[in-house]
């Protein structure tokens, strides 16, 4: 990798970032338990998205103990929305760990941060950086889009080596103080000016003079990403059964999509309305009338839903279902997003 990159570019985007940062409720302090919630639930997930998930979140657990002595049920619920439901399950283990093995505290280096359950390169590099000022480099998608346009470099942004090299080349530029303002200001970059969406805003860009493809007119070529797999498409039926002021719904099994969460009955093909009538019938929840029709997609990295809901008022309740009012949906029921459409 060549580029004209120095430790004054180094100083000129920490000194950027410190000016322009976004006023963020986990930047509000260094503590590694707030950026560590915080980092997790940026994966994939909007910004704006996430504050008022972070602030409820840190408002019931506001301390590693909170969360490692939580029920799952609690944790799926304040998880409801942001997807991928594994990334808390493994932020419960790993807050055990800390609890059990480190007295509640933090570990506090980069090595010991990346052997937590669920914690990957990226975010271990992240905590080690800003909450610690280690010289470790947190490479995301952010980073990787910045890096291959500021080095003019072609090669695939998803392989595993290109991520392993621009984590190389960066430790040489990171300073000996300020760490992690140099990680955000990377970070901060690729989100507000190295868009991902859209032509880069090189005008703005606080390091465009060192940037080989502005220099050569080849930013919207890079990066280089190769392209993803079609994903599955998978039709479904989706119940919603009310009897009186109850709604049916069941719990998902322990492994595969959404585990463990909540769901309206549902079975895996398209039905009629008459069809869907009679599954109804079979499940001796006595249909009294259907109500109305609903179709939504729900998306998913790999599959598809193609969901087609009916509602129906109910004079039964079927033991193999569990019957909960709205409000214990609300407060209780960790519902993805998924058959949230249909509330």
């Amino acid at each position: 990798m060549t580029s004209t990159l120095d430790l004054t570019f180094t100083q000129v985007l920490t000194d950027w970032y410190r000016e322009n940062k976004r006023d963020l409720p986990w930047r509000k302090d260094k503590n590694p338990y707030h950026v560590w919630v915080s980092e997790i639930m940026l994966q994939q997930t909007r910004v704006e998205a996430v504050r008022d998930y972070y602030t409820r979140f840190m408002k019931e657990l506001p301390s590693v103990s909170d969360l490692a002595e939580a029920d799952e049920q609690t944790l799926l619920k304040l998880w409801q929305g942001l997807g991928y439901y594994n990334r808390i399950r493994n932020m419960h283990k790993a807050a055990a760990v800390i609890q059990n093995d480190f007295g509640g505290d933090f570990p506090k280096t980069y090595e010991v941060i990346k052997t937590l359950p669920g914690t990957g390169e990226y975010t271990a590099g992240a905590i080690a950086s800003i909450c610690f000022d280690q010289r470790v480099a947190a490479v995301d998608g952010n980073v990787l889009r910045v890096m291959s346009r500021l080095c003019e470099d072609y090669e695939d942004i998803k392989s595993a080596a290109m991520k392993k090299r621009i984590a190389a080349y960066l430790q040489a530029l990171y300073p000996d103080e300020g760490c992690g303002d140099f990680t955000q200001g990377l970070i901060e970059l690729g989100a507000l000016i190295c868009v991902p969406n859209g032509p880069p805003k090189c005008d703005f860009c606080p390091v465009s003079g060192y940037c080989k493809a502005r220099a050569t007119g080849t930013t919207g070529l890079l990066p280089v990403k190769s392209s993803k797999k079609e994903r599955k498409k998978v039709q479904m039926t989706v119940f919603i059964l009310r009897c009186g002021e109850k709604l049916a719904v069941r719990q998902r099994g322990k492994k595969g999509l959404l585990a463990g969460l909540y769901e309206f009955p549902n079975v895996d093909q398209e039905m009629t309305a008459e069809q869907a009538v009679k599954q109804v019938e079979e499940w001796s929840c006595r249909p009294r009338d259907l109500q109305r029709k609903a179709e939504y997609r729900h998306i998913f990295t790999h599959v598809e839903w193609e969901m087609t809901g009916y509602y129906f008022s109910c004079d039964s309740e079927n033991e193999e279902f569990q019957w909960v009012s709205e409000k214990e949906m609300e407060m209780e029921i960790p519902l993805p997003s998924a058959f949230g459409y249909f509330i």
